[in-house]
């Protein structure tokens, strides 16, 4: 076919797909780059996405030794011997992962094994990459040779861009980004979020598979035109891919009853079948009518994330680590351990896969319960104060139970003086589980357009953002990394706009969540909702009731 066509066994490929019209690729501007990749430019002309792909590589900016393709040419006889290519071991850092061979033919196939090798001698450094193999696979089909694939993949790990993320080369930086997809999936897809709570013990590990949906399951079709985007937009391209088949798979499986035993199995099974009912555009279209937050936000995450799984020491692979991280939802909440007057340790577990994934991590701990400590809110305050975050859990003599996710220390509450004052991040949210389960997002969040309608006080209604005092905003110290929802980070009227807790010591509002607003007066012991139909959705309780049970709840490590 062309010069590139060494390792393809084009009796496997799609050759009707391919075009054979000459095609350059002249422009350099990002925004228009940006434009033709989504577009699939030079998806279907294989000599032109190979160039393009050695275009926009090249332009990596790399660590000033990146070995190139004469380093693979010295070192391959040495490294590789006269053994048989396809008994060659894998390094470990590649975890087992699939090699998939993506229309290779048998000396590609091969290539795969000889390049992973050549790289593990030449950066000793990478100690868990499971997307490697399906890079190399995928990169040999736009490469003359194997030295040639070598080096475009040398430069892809060595990219020393730090607002660049390309791949995973570490456990550290795996998993939180396994963290960063729950949280996001936690956001976007809540509805295939319930699913896996519902039919998975342990929810992280199913999302812990988010890359091997992309470089193992996913048709070469697929995962090329994946990767065409990817080259020019980056890492979050994968997250937007990722949610966008769960997404699929959610809506394609949504009643049916699982195919096996594991939800984990049916997912993969699913990408791998995906011509059966999703074509790579209509793909790529999906994902990117997702409003995903912006990459110094998800940036923000990840961070966060990482510094969570550090502080429980979970940096590196250890076949303990499925329990480590299997905490994340039904690990976390011990039966034998875990007490409540409210809620049962069913009910704890499903607030528990609501919450972002590093905090997830730890266990739940009792502050305060108005059984024990009374109906003070000086009491309430002196409990929770020292604490972030902490989950609010409300029982109604009239057998309502409701609660909230609250981000933020309530000792934050005085940065206002004696005014009341709003603090808080867009990661808090309002709850219902009885009579009926349901979420509510952050107002601000889901409708940006109601930052500054603020309802009217005398239906006991929060303030309007006008009459609220915000004080100078706290300014969050970098130890302390409550990330991408705060106020700062978002082009929002005002300040206020974006908060969503507030106390005094006459009373305690917590609210913002699909216009729903929580009250609770300063004897603990009644309480108001607001509920703004606007989302028409039910309100989160009675719109005035009497608290038969408080509890507030910690996180311990």
């Amino acid at each position: 076919m062309d010069e590139y066509s060494r390792f393809v066994d084009w009796d496997k490929m799609d050759v009707s797909a391919q075009s054979q019209d000459t095609k350059e690729l002249s422009c350099t501007e990002f925004q228009e780059l940006k434009h033709l990749a989504r577009q699939g430019y030079w998806a279907k002309n294989h000599c032109l996405r190979a160039k393009v792909y050695h275009k926009l590589i090249s332009s990596i900016p790399c660590r000033t030794v990146t070995p190139d393709a004469n380093v693979y040419r010295d070192i391959v006889v040495k490294i590789v011997g006269k053994r048989s290519s396809s008994s060659l071991p894998l390094p470990e850092f590649v975890d087992n992962s699939l090699v998939p061979t993506y229309c290779l033919n048998a000396e590609g196939i091969g290539a795969v094994r000889k390049i992973i090798l050549c790289i593990a001698n030449q950066f000793p450094d990478i100690s868990f990459c499971p997307a490697l193999p399906a890079v190399i696979a995928l990169l040999l089909h736009y490469s003359k040779d194997e030295a040639e694939c070598f080096e475009q993949v040398c430069r892809i790990l060595a990219c020393n861009d730090p607002s660049k993320r390309l791949i995973d080369q570490t456990f550290l930086a795996f998993e939180s980004s396994c963290m960063t997809f729950g949280d996001l999936v936690n956001k976007y897809c809540q509805a295939a979020h319930k699913l896996m709570v519902a039919v998975s013990e342990d929810v992280l590990e199913v999302y812990s598979d988010w890359q091997r949906w992309l470089f193992g399951e996913l048709p070469m079709a697929y995962v090329a035109r994946v990767f065409d985007v990817f080259l020019v937009e980056g890492y979050k391209v994968l997250y937007r891919v990722a949610l966008a088949l769960l997404k699929f798979f959610h809506k394609v499986r949504a009643g049916q009853p699982m195919e096996s035993d594991s939800i984990q199995q049916d997912i993969r099974a699913f990408v791998r079948d995906i011509a059966k009912s999703v074509t790579p555009e209509r793909l790529l279209e999906k994902a990117f009518a997702i409003r995903l937050f912006s990459r110094k936000e998800i940036q923000l995450l990840q961070m966060a994330n990482e510094k969570a799984l550090q502080q429980k020491g979970i940096t590196v692979k250890q076949k303990s680590c499925a329990l480590q991280r299997g905490q994340n939802v039904h690990l976390a909440v011990h039966a034998e351990n875990f007490k409540s007057e409210i809620v049962s340790v069913k009910e704890m577990r499903d607030i528990w896969s609501w919450i972002p994934e590093r905090f997830a991590l730890c266990q739940p701990l009792l502050l305060f319960t108005t059984l024990e400590h009374g109906c003070s809110l000086s009491r309430f305050y002196s409990h929770s104060e020292g604490h972030e975050p902490t989950l609010l859990l409300i029982k109604t003599t009239a057998k309502e139970v409701c609660g909230a996710y609250l981000s933020t220390d309530w000792s934050e509450r005085r940065r206002g003086g004696n005014k009341l004052s709003f603090f808080g991040t867009g990661e808090c949210f309002v709850f219902r589980l009885q009579p009926e389960v349901e979420r509510y997002e952050w107002v601000i969040i889901k409708h940006p357009e109601l930052a500054t309608a603020g309802p009217e006080t005398e239906n006991h209604s929060s303030p309007a953002p006008s009459t609220l005092s915000s004080g100078s905003g706290p300014s969050e110290p970098s130890d302390r990394l409550s990330p991408f929802l705060s106020a700062r980070h978002f082009n929002l009227p005002s300040k206020t706009a974006s908060m969503f807790m507030a106390g005094s010591s006459e009373c305690i509002i917590v609210g913002g969540g699909d216009g729903q607003a929580l009250y609770l007066d300063a004897d603990l012991n009644h309480g108001r909702t607001s509920h703004c139909n606007t989302f028409n959705n039910q309100p989160l309780c009675s719109e005035n009731f009497q608290i038969s049970v408080l509890e507030v709840w910690g996180f311990r490590d």
